[in-house]
């Protein structure tokens, strides 16, 4: 299953993260998807964010942010970010290619980078702008029943948003976003005729 599925990942994820430059009223982020397996099931890692940070407070997401002009590309931005988030060394992911870039109603580009990471792994949360570590199963996510569609209202603007609720957890936005670009790849994608949907968050 574990090498089946990277193998799959490998072969369906973007190769190359060029593309069209980053409209100026956009800021560049990068985030990184960690994927682990644990008794060779394959798990994700989420984040959830403190409600101290200036963005998305409390929201359950993916490592990552904004990048620096130091950053040589949104791959590093995305390995770094995950570092000084959770404390993962970025010598020890594998990247295994990247998701399609998505644009957010609260002006971001998000560009996602699939990450296979070692399990068990000591993590070292920032307390500053993590307030937990999610570690779920990937196939908790394929069912249709745990998904739904609502919209989002951001200063006078609104747009079409899914949620993901399983396990007393909620994931919405932009990270249920790009976990439906990855179901999609993985040919799981729980939303009937939704494979296109966007999502701005």
């Amino acid at each position: 299953m574990s090498q089946s599925l990277v193998a799959l990942l490998k072969a369906r994820l973007a190769s190359n993260p060029a593309g069209a430059p980053t409209p100026q009223v956009l800021v560049s982020a990068g985030v990184l998807v960690p994927l682990f397996f644990k008794d060779r099931v394959a798990h994700m890692l989420f984040t959830q964010r403190t409600f101290t940070v200036k963005d998305h407070r409390g929201q359950i997401s993916f490592p990552g942010g904004v990048r620096h002009q130091s950053d040589p590309d949104l791959r590093a931005t995305a390995l770094r970010e995950t570092q000084e988030e959770i404390g993962l060394d970025p010598q020890v992911v594998e990247v295994l290619g990247l998701l399609p870039p998505l644009d957010t109603i609260t002006g971001y580009r998000i560009t996602p980078f699939v990450g296979l990471i070692p399990h068990p792994y000591d993590f070292h949360p920032s307390p500053q702008e993590v307030k937990r570590l999610l570690l779920l199963p990937l196939e908790g996510f394929y069912g249709a029943a745990r998904w739904s569609a609502g919209v989002y209202h951001y200063r006078g603007r609104a747009t079409g948003v899914h949620y993901w609720r399983g396990n007393g957890e909620v994931i919405w936005g932009a990270t249920a976003q790009i976990l439906l670009h990855l179901l999609a790849l993985l040919g799981q994608h729980p939303i009937a005729g939704g494979h296109d949907d966007t999502c701005l968050d």
